[in-house]
């Protein structure tokens, strides 16, 4: 699925040095090259059905396995080895005898230390490694799953490591063993042990991924096969909210626009995000926080939500929304599904030239009928004039006053909303009585 930074950041994917993002809530690796591994995965969702659902078998694999996981090996294990082939030590010697490692541990102790700690975390990588291959590779093994294992298999299966099997701790290997060992790892398997921290990358990604699934409840989807766009969700919320507000929605190619409306704070933009960053989510193969989520594979998922002006350039807050409309138009006219979000178009300029602008804008997107898109704005106005177009369904927030306070359901309703609450917003902050006593 084809995205875009703009898009990562609207649906906070990643971190805006806050922490506040779904990699940093999800991730569950244990070790910092699962992590790197995991970034890529939020970075590139996947490229069709099949291989979301070989990820989707994988997370259910390794949920069911979960006690199986090995448990030699941690980011310091990793951090370890790879200091190993870059600490200037002295050369280890290869097929040592007795004295040889005696005389070596004698007139090079430092070095040595540096070895045995060195070997002792190779050590527990390769037995991990092992271990993984025999607990995890079988018949039912998801396919993407089993074809990592069996590259590791190849490699941790290597004559030189037949003796692994006969120790079951480091500490029963002798002076002479270690440095053996030591000597191979460093000089003859420095390629097949990057390959196996790739391998364990890869996989600790995956566990990540399925221990946080489990530990947030999240469904896994339901992917349609279909040329025609299909999104239909019970329950959905933004899982970022300590007490987030769920709900429905359905989308398809009779039904693909959704005009949405309602008064500041009622729960657009969270609405547009929870919706934006579930069908993200369901791309990469994870589950998604929701009851339940059918869908057909999005070729590309854009938005356009966080808008800014760019003053370096000289560029104006509407300048950026036409041309972030303009970037958008250019790549979802190819015939392809897409899932468009926007929230609040055309907040740069005034309200005539705004309603103006979104009904064109609109009109236009409404003739690709191979993408579903959900749009928020204020001119609840432009709505009368969008009822002749079939597929477009209305929906608001409604807000209800009692007094001077405001209450949100923060529930879709059937409709357009005219609520106009922002002098009161404004008065019930105490700015109006501000200015009134200046």
């Amino acid at each position: 699925m084809q995205t875009d930074k703009t898009t990562l950041e609207d649906l906070s994917i990643f971190d805006h040095n806050d922490g506040f993002s779904f990699f940093t809530k999800l991730d569950r690796c244990i070790t910092s090259r699962g992590r790197e591994q995991l970034l890529e995965n939020f970075s590139t969702p996947l490229n069709c059905v099949q291989e979301i659902l070989g990820v989707q078998q994988t997370l259910r694999y390794l949920n069911s396995q979960h006690e199986r996981w090995p448990k030699h090996i941690t980011n310091g294990t990793i951090m370890v080895i790879e200091k190993f082939y870059e600490s200037p030590i002295d050369e280890i010697p290869s097929g040592v005898s007795v004295f040889g490692a005696f005389s070596y541990k004698l007139f090079h102790s430092y070095d040595f230390s540096l070895i045995k700690y060195s070997a002792q975390h190779c050590f527990d990588f390769i037995r991990g490694m092992q271990q993984m291959v025999k607990n995890l590779f079988r018949e039912d093994t998801p396919a993407p799953m089993k074809k990592f294992l069996e590259e590791a298999k190849k490699t941790v299966g290597h004559h030189q490591f037949r003796f692994l099997e006969d120790w079951e701790t480091f500490s029963s290997l002798s002076d002479v063993q270690i440095l053996n060992f030591a000597a191979f790892v460093r000089y003859h398997f420095k390629a097949n042990m990057t390959d196996l921290i790739r391998i364990y990358a890869r996989l600790d990604a995956w566990q990540g991924m399925a221990r946080a699934g489990i530990e947030f409840g999240l469904t896994f989807p339901e992917f349609i096969l279909s040329d025609e766009p299909i999104l239909t969700i019970k329950g959905v919320y933004h899982l970022l909210l300590n007490k987030p507000v769920s709900y429905d929605l359905e989308l398809n190619r009779s039904q693909s626009f959704l005009f949405l409306t309602g008064a500041n704070m009622a729960g657009k933009s969270t609405f547009i995000k929870s919706v934006g960053s579930s069908v993200f989510l369901a791309h990469t193969g994870m589950g998604v926080p929701a009851q339940s989520m059918r869908l057909s594979y999005f070729d590309g998922l854009l938005s356009n939500i966080n808008v800014a002006d760019n003053i370096a350039k000289g560029e104006s807050y509407f300048y950026n929304e036409v041309q972030r409309i303009k970037a958008t138009v250019n790549l979802i006219n190819d015939g392809k599904k897409w899932l468009i979000l926007i929230d609040e178009l055309f907040k740069g300029t005034n309200v005539e030239d705004a309603m103006k602008c979104s009904t064109t804008v609109i009109e236009g997107m409404l003739k690709l009928r191979n993408s579903l898109f959900i749009l928020s704005t204020h001119l609840y106005e432009i709505g009368a004039e969008l009822k002749k177009y079939p597929n477009i369904a209305f929906r608001y927030f409604e807000t209800t006053v009692d007094g001077e306070q405001l209450q949100f359901s923060y529930q879709l309703k059937e409709g357009i909303s005219n609520d106009r609450l922002g002098y009161l917003i404004l008065k019930r902050e105490g700015v109006v009585e501000m200015l009134e006593r200046l």
